[in-house]
Formats: structure tokens, sequence, C-alpha cells
């Protein structure tokens, strides 16, 4: 039945959680990210090390879970900022950010330096949502959706034998909801990544977002406000592409969405008046 179903889905959370958790101290990543050389990753920590990996690649370093040190240096992650951060201080902490200075060899995360630090919540839900769909579908369950904080995987159809349907949400200021459109999920998994809590808006009352350059080490503001991608892969693989792309920005996100047709995805930007505009990929077809 399903509280069966709870038990198991409790579990699996506990799991990852005591695997990739950032906020767990005693977790594995913790241990890592405190230089510990001696924990084994397990299968949750490799697929997701290694998923990373490949988006890191495939969008030339704009997705980077190793960015966490200058997330915290800025002020907008759990740990304390630097303060009166300066460029010598930002070089500083550029040393330690860049996923080609670690590697997974013999089950175990090398780091290039003790101080890196690693932190998978970019594509940790959508890994989530993936663990339950898998568990749904080895217990044969052929129609589900899971939804985790806005990250989706459906399977077959809803109770009444229609495609699932999910809204996404217009990029508010002002605290209202509306939707920008509604799609059908057929077999597909959906993340969207948007800073709409986060918004800054001009004096001119043009909206920009802030997102941290890994390369440059700098925040910088992005034309692109919301990023939603659909794909047949995995929910943790769409939900690195929507992070890659909030910090590639609306002109690289579009390019990179023509060298790969196996992507979907539905983009809310700014235009160069500073007017809101929405974008479909051209094979979208939901």
């Amino acid at each position: 039945g399903s509280n069966n179903y709870e038990t198991k889905i409790d579990s699996l959370i506990a799991v990852i959680n005591k695997s990739a958790s950032t906020y767990i101290p005693t977790s594995d990543l913790s241990k890592i990210n405190k230089g510990d050389t001696t924990v084994l990753a397990d299968d949750n920590l490799q697929e997701v090390f290694i998923k990373s990996e490949k988006i890191y690649k495939e969008t030339g370093g704009a997705f980077d879970p190793t960015v966490g040190i200058l997330v915290n240096a800025w002020g907008f992650g759990p740990e304390k900022p630097i303060e009166d951060l300066d460029s010598l201080k930002v070089t500083a902490l550029l040393k330690f950010v860049g996923y080609d200075k670690v590697k997974l060899e013999n089950g175990k995360i090398k780091k290039l330096y003790p101080e890196i630090y690693l932190d998978f919540n970019a594509i940790a839900k959508g890994y989530l949502v993936d663990m339950i769909s898998r568990m749904f579908e080895k217990n044969g369950v052929a129609n589900y959706m899971v939804e985790i904080g806005g990250e989706i995987r459906a399977r077959g159809q809803n109770e009444k034998g229609l495609p699932w349907k999910i809204a996404i949400e217009n990029p508010n200021t002002d605290g209202t909801r509306s939707f920008a459109t509604v799609i059908e999920l057929k077999d597909e998994s959906i993340a969207t990544s948007g800073n709409y809590r986060k918004f800054k808006v001009k004096e001119d009352g043009t909206k920009y977002v802030h997102t941290i350059n890994p390369k440059t080490g700098f925040a910088k503001e992005s034309n692109l406000l919301s990023a939603s991608v659909i794909s047949k892969s995995d929910c943790a693989d769409v939900d690195g592409y929507a992070t890659a792309f909030m910090e590639m920005g609306f002109e690289k996100s579009t390019a990179f969405l023509k060298n790969h047709p196996e992507l979907e995805a539905f983009l809310i930007y700014v235009d160069e008046k500073g007017e809101m505009q929405t974008y479909k990929s051209d094979n979208f077809d939901n």
C-alpha cells in the first residue's frame, strides 16, 4: 500500500542525505569537504559526481559544483560572507574553483586542494526525484508523477488517462502568481531554475538576476529570469542544464539548445528594452 511507499521514500531521502547533503555535517560529502580522504563515495554520490562532470564539460564550465566557496563568500550561501570582498580575495578563492580539479578514483573523490568545496544541491532534488521514480518502476508502477520543489519526472498517464500536465509560473516580483505556460509531460522530466526570489530591479524598472561567474569569481547580471528544461533523460540531468542556463544567459542558452536536440526548453528573459519575453526551443512540442 501507500504507507509502504512512504517508508521506502523516507529511507531513500535519508540515504541520499547521508551521502550528499552539505547541510548535514556528518554526511559523506561534508566529510570530503572538510578534507577527510578516507571516505568511500557510495553509488548515489558517484552517480551525482559523474552526471555533474558530464554537464560541466558540455556547458563549458557554466555548471560547476565547486563554485560553492564563491557563493558563500558573496553571501548567497549557508556560510558567513567574507567582508570587503575585492579582486585579490576573489582571485585567491578561484584557485579552489573548477570541477576539473576534482576526480573520482577507486570510489574516492580526490581534490587537487583540500579547500575545494563540493556542493551538488543544484542537481540533488532532481536526483532524489529519479531515485523515487526508479523505486516506483522497480515495483511495477507504470503511471506516476514525482515532484520535489518544482523538479518533476512523469511516466505514463494521470488518473484520467491523459498526459501529466504542469504549469510554469511567471517570474512575478509583486508576490502574485500567474502562469506563463502549461506543459504536457510524455514520459519526460522537467526542471525549472529561476532566481525569482533573488531579483534585483534597477531604478528604471529593469529586472536582472545575479549569478556567480565560475570563471571570473564575480557576480554578474544575467538576462535570463527562468529556464525550464524538458527531456526524456533523468531529472537530475535537466536540473543541471537549467542551472547552467541561468549562468549562461539567454543568448548562450539558445545556442546550446540548437546543438542539443534531446533537450526542450522554455525560457523567460529580459530583452534589450527591459521587457519580459518568453522563448520556446524549436523542438518544443509540449
